[in-house]
């Protein structure tokens, strides 16, 4: 099978000459597809025909399986396609780019990787800087086969490998084309300005600021991808890479981006889909509760509120049972709340502080009762004068020899019976229930709304009217203001659900336990045998094989909590201070790859990144800046340039590099039906959008209908605004505006 098909206007680029060697490579790709495809096929069959196992072999039996599955799909999702192009060193050797790397059988490398550094030329190599080539050629796939490709000379020794010279052609011919309702990954025409913020050191913090159309987009996902195959520090294992999107759209528009990149397990997420209350925020209309909660400080704010509710008691607990009674003196308390392990959110820690203190409790009912078996313990007199316990610790008492019976085993009935007792104490769990409640993070942030008191010990830097103006009637309504107050919340007190789960599956344990050593017992006592095997089941080793209960369930663990070992961040001019510690708490390396336009930012933007950024807390910040608009036709722009630069005189507007030959057009509402059609029947590809003020997500064959927030980082072939001046008014209304009107990548129409 033949890789090119060059009929029509490219008949000369089919010259034999020119296109001979890549045939042959193609072949050789070819074949080698083929078989690798069978042996992976082969291998993921034997993998899958494994047992299930439990426990960590279950889970790297699943991994194999994801590994071995994700390698098949992208070589059956682009077969001959994965080549990318080809460069021709100065040395004369001809290296083949790939979106994966291949080698044949002979062990002959037939495609580079595109993220190795011998790759790099590839992207990088300009007119100005050739980086060691001769020539370079980029090829358009359709369908499988090549339709066209463009060779790049840059030097007069490259004209002598037959070279079908058009330059700049290839990209150009892909900014042209239409779109499609998913973004296509455009890896065959990054650009040298592009390619170096891809391959940039992720040691600390690197912003990429560019205006509308310059591939912030396309540098933030191949950077992904790149980052995940050349720094071992993001690897499997090691946090792997967050990508957060603006909203839902955006991240249904590059869904397929990654994975023709060869990465499929990056978590992309919006900061909504971080909690669960995420899908019930609706916008916040009061502009000042918007400009309190968006201060840093209110998040922080959530730490003094979830300590309030982790303080031992004033007063001695005295603890009853049947089987001896003790007093928790407040140093006991101390001590059992300190075995929480720092940093461990509260329902967590709870259930941590909860053993300490049975672990206490026992310890004392057994040192009370043990110590002298004809002593009559004063429980009473230990309450009023609690110093007598105040010396316990762990591992104090000395009646371990008392603990053994007489086959050298472990009491454990008397020890389950007094455990079991004390799970199940109603004054025991009273109290411990004020002394550590399990907490649910909405209550508390629905608190600060309610309760005043709470808010001003919470966040004692707020004046008396801030305070009331943060009061609302339903302290759950939530808005987009609360979702990092509510986030910081869920990351400080966890999920009370889970620690029930975990209470809940130790009880069937107990059970089950319990449940065992009686089959163990009456197995024993019934053994008439002459050998008395049975007694066997008193050794410890087999009897705690035999009550062994460590396999349990997984947990489900939260996608979104980290920690990541990178994180990227596109459209982050939008971020407030409060939002931005959502994303460095789940990156304690403080390694972000941070996308945005300040000209963009909906509320304002007049600092700079760097004052911006260490004042939430980041550091070792690295600029970058792009420059060229790709995307936009000069015709779009001349029409949107105003209009940013009315209300932000400074807006940092890109060049475009292209015109599309299609006017702005300018009309009325009733008009819209009309324009749509006549797209339509003229365009059998591509995309339009109609923009309007509270326009919902409506999909309609190949016409979308959004807002203007819900636009930003897409883009569409034609795009018609509805009553623009109805977007808002000051820097809102504007960035809102300019936003919708630079979508467009070939026409534009504004009607009133």
């Amino acid at each position: 099978m033949q890789a090119f098909d060059l009929a029509g206007r490219h008949d000369a680029k089919a010259d034999p000459a020119l296109i001979a060697d890549d045939e042959q490579h193609f072949a050789a790709i070819g074949q080698s597809l083929e078989e690798q495809i069978a042996e992976l096929g082969s291998r993921l069959d034997e993998v899958r025909r494994r047992p299930g196992g439990h426990g960590q072999e279950a889970m790297d039996r699943d991994l194999e399986v994801h590994r071995l599955g994700g390698q098949l799909r992208m070589l059956r999702r682009f077969s001959l396609d994965l080549c990318l192009g080809r460069i021709v060193t100065e040395s004369g050797d001809t290296v083949y780019i790939g979106r994966l790397g291949l080698t044949a059988s002979d062990g002959r490398r037939l495609l580079v990787d595109w993220r190795s550094p011998a790759a790099e030329p590839f992207f990088a190599a300009t007119h100005a800087d050739p980086c060691g080539l001769l020539s370079r050629r980029r090829y358009r796939w359709t369908n499988g086969r090549i339709t066209d490709y463009w060779d790049e000379v840059f030097t007069a020794e490259g004209l002598e490998g037959h070279a079908a010279l058009d330059d700049q052609s290839a990209f150009i011919a892909t900014l042209g084309g239409s779109r499609s309702p998913r973004m296509r990954d455009v890896l065959g025409t990054i650009q040298a300005d592009q390619d170096a913020i891809v391959r940039a050191s992720s040691r600390g913090a690197l912003v990429v600021d560019g205006g509308p159309g310059t591939g912030k987009t396309v540098v933030a996902l191949h950077r992904t991808a790149y980052l995940l195959y050349s720094d071992p520090r993001l690897g499997e294992g090691k946090g792997g890479v967050l990508f957060v999107g603006p909203h839902e759209p955006y991240l249904s528009y590059v869904a397929d981006v990654l994975p023709s990149l060869g990465e499929e397990g990056v978590r992309t997420a919006t900061l909504r889909r971080m909690i669960p209350e995420g899908g019930e925020l609706v916008p916040e209309t009061d502009k000042e509760v918007a400009r309190l909660k968006a201060d840093a400080r209110m998040v922080a704010g959530i730490e003094p509120a979830v300590a309030l509710y982790e303080k031992p008691p004033s007063k001695p607990t005295l603890v009853e049972t049947p089987y001896g009674d003790a007093v928790i003196n407040t140093g006991d308390w101390a001590e059992a709340i300190a075995a929480a392990e720092p940093g461990t959110p509260h329902n967590d820690a709870r259930d941590q502080v909860w053993e300490a203190l049975l672990k206490i409790v026992t310890e004392r009912i057994q040192a009370n009762t043990g110590a002298d078996p004809d002593r009559d313990y004063d429980a009473q007199a230990d309450l009023d004068d609690p110093s007598t316990s105040s010396g316990h610790r762990w591992g104090d008492s000395d009646q371990e020899e008392d603990e053994f019976d007489a086959y050298g085993l472990v009491d454990e009935d008397a020890a389950d019976a007094l455990r079991a007792s004390l799970e199940t104490n109603a004054g025991l769990l009273d109290v411990f229930g004020q002394v550590w409640p399990r907490l649910r993070p909405a209550d508390i942030v629905g608190d600060l709304w309610e309760v005043p008191a709470f808010l001003r010990m919470c966040a004692p830097w707020l004046t008396p009217e801030e305070v009331k103006a943060l009061q609302r009637e339903d302290p759950k309504a939530w808005t987009e203001s609360d979702l990092p107050l509510l986030d910081a919340a869920h990351r400080r007190i966890g999920d009370p659900d889970a620690s029930r789960r975990r209470s809940a599956q130790k009880a069937a344990a107990a059970a089950d336990r319990k449940a065992k050593a009686a089959v163990v017992s009456d197995l024993i006592s019934h053994d008439d045998s002459d050998m008395k095997v049975m007694s066997m089941l008193r050794g410890q080793d087999l009897r705690t094989a035999l009550l062994d209960d460590s396999v349990r369930e997984p947990e489900e663990l939260d996608p979104y909590a980290g920690p990541f070992a990178h994180i990227v961040v596109d459209e982050a001019q939008e971020l407030t201070d409060a939002e931005w510690q959502m994303l460095i708490s789940r990156c304690p390396s403080r390694s972000f790859t941070i996308v945005g336009d300040r000209a963009q930012a909906r509320h304002g933007f007049t600092e700079s990144w760097h004052e911006r950024l260490e004042r939430v807390g980041l550091d070792r910040i690295e600029m970058a800046g792009l420059s060229i608009n790709y995307r936009t036709p000069e015709e779009v722009m001349t029409e949107a340039e105003p209009v940013i630069r009315a209300a932000l005189p400074d807006a940092n507007v890109p060049t475009s590099i292209r015109a599309s030959g299609i006017p702005v057009v300018h009309g009325s509402v009733a008009d819209l039906d009309v324009i749509l059609d006549t797209w339509l029947a003229e365009n059998e590809e591509g995309v339009a959008c109609v923009i309007a003020a509270g326009s919902t997500d409506e999909n309609e064959g190949r016409v979308r209908r959004l807002s203007p927030v819900h636009a930003k980082g897409l883009e569409f072939d034609l795009v018609v605004l509805i009553e623009p001046e109805t977007y808002g008014t000051g820097i809102e209304g504007a960035v809102d505006r300019y936003v919708a009107m630079t979508r467009a990548t070939q026409q534009l129409a504004i009607l009133s």
